[in-house]
């Protein structure tokens, strides 16, 4: 886990700067840590972006201690998953580091919610699509056996009528959100959010 290590550092000496407690956790890999308007699009919720470059489920969890250090959140976002298929892990395993993540936010925060956005078909990683659906449906099941829990499914929206990605929603790379993918994911945040009533 050393690889993260700086990118853990930004994050710590980022939590120094908010002049506001932050009340919406944005918590996973690159999709949200590239997500640059993500503080004018969720400004009333007053959100905080703990996104890490190449970050696994696995690495949720063994930085949540110091990531989550003297937060308060009153609900949580999570994106995480999508980097753990891309090195290869099976999606059973990706599910316990889930569970295992899941425990500890019940630990720290109790009953704050939680929603889960659902891996996204990226078309780089479209030879392991099989993998992420099956991922997603594990998860899927999982939290729906919890209240104050939410799946997200912004992976059925970006599928065209062929049954393939939409290009327009990632940027060249085949993997990464484009502006137009940030559009999309954007409402449906803002639905559950709404939906909890915090404002």
């Amino acid at each position: 886990m050393t690889w993260y290590e700086d990118e853990v550092k930004r994050l710590e000496a980022e939590r120094l700067k908010y002049k506001y407690e932050p009340e919406t956790i944005f918590y996973g890999s690159s999709s949200i840590r590239m997500w640059a308007n993500l503080y004018t699009d969720f400004a009333p919720y007053k959100p905080a972006n703990l996104g890490f470059g190449g970050s696994t489920m696995a690495a949720c969890v063994w930085f949540f201690d110091r990531i989550f250090l003297s937060l308060k959140p009153k609900q949580i976002v999570l994106y995480a998953g999508d980097n753990d298929l891309g090195d290869g892990r099976h999606p059973e395993e990706i599910f316990i580091f889930f569970e295992q993540l899941i425990a500890q936010f019940k630990e720290r925060f109790a009953d704050v919610p939680l929603a889960y956005i659902a891996i996204k078909p990226s078309i780089a990683r479209w030879a392991i699509n099989n993998s992420i659906k099956y991922t997603n449906q594990l998860v899927a099941t999982e939290i729906a056996k919890h209240a104050n829990m939410q799946y997200i499914d912004l992976y059925s929206p970006m599928i065209d009528a062929s049954g393939n990605p939409k290009r327009e929603l990632f940027l060249p790379d085949g993997l990464h959100l484009s502006n137009k993918g940030y559009e999309l994911w954007k409402p449906a945040v803002l639905k559950y959010l709404s939906g909890l009533n915090v404002v």
